[in-house]
């Protein structure tokens, strides 16, 4: 329990590094206008986010928050579900907490498996991907770094929507996702939608 604990404010810590370096590198006028742009924020505590048979998620804490240091948002992913194909962020770094279930995680050519109250780093220029491949619910909390990918999310979540007339697979849709992986730096291999289908078969996924 103590090392979890640790684990745990270790992470909350690293939330705010941004913020340490200059107070330990910058002058005063770096620490005043950095103060000057943030601001406390109380987030109320509310029910699980539910998966609703799919993949959802919900931004708690916003990039603009915290002058661009730092967002996160939650996910919830059904049971044997896939997530997006393997890619790598040019600029972002991602740390994940899982809070329910186990994540299963492809880092590399490597697969590991995060069960609740584990964490996982995934550093830029390293492909990876995420699936579901037990029974039960999958709910982690995705951070990000120095970089806004809350918004990313959003849009594609959100927004890029059939109820908003974007349907899977069009032209439409496939253009404006790739604006958004231009703007994010986010890079699908060429081999990204033929190993995401090899790990669907392998772990019997939807």
């Amino acid at each position: 329990m103590e090392r979890r604990n640790f684990m745990m404010n270790a992470g909350i810590l690293a939330a705010f590094a941004g913020i340490s370096s200059v107070a330990l590198s910058g002058n005063n006028k770096e620490l005043e206008s950095l103060s000057a742009t943030l601001n406390p924020v109380l987030l109320p505590a509310s029910a699980p986010l539910d998966n609703k048979g799919g993949m959802q998620i919900k931004t708690w804490v916003r990039s603009a928050m915290t002058n661009g240091l730092f967002s996160n948002v939650e996910c919830a992913v059904a049971p044997k579900l896939m997530g997006p194909p393997p890619h790598y962020h040019k600029e972002l770094d991602e740390l994940m907490y899982v809070v329910e279930g186990t994540a299963s995680i492809l880092i590399g050519d490597d697969v590991v498996h995060v069960e609740a109250g584990g964490w996982h780093l995934r550093p830029r220029m390293l492909k990876h991907t995420f699936w579901n491949a037990s029974d039960k619910p999958l709910r982690f909390f995705d951070m990000y770094f120095n970089q806004p990918f809350e918004e990313y999310l959003e849009r594609i979540f959100h927004e890029l929507t059939v109820e908003n007339g974007y349907e899977d697979g069009t032209e439409k849709k496939n253009i404006e996702i790739g604006k958004l992986n231009d703007k994010f730096g986010l890079v699908f291999p060429p081999s990204a939608f033929d190993e995401r289908s090899e790990i669907m078969k392998k772990y019997d996924l939807k």
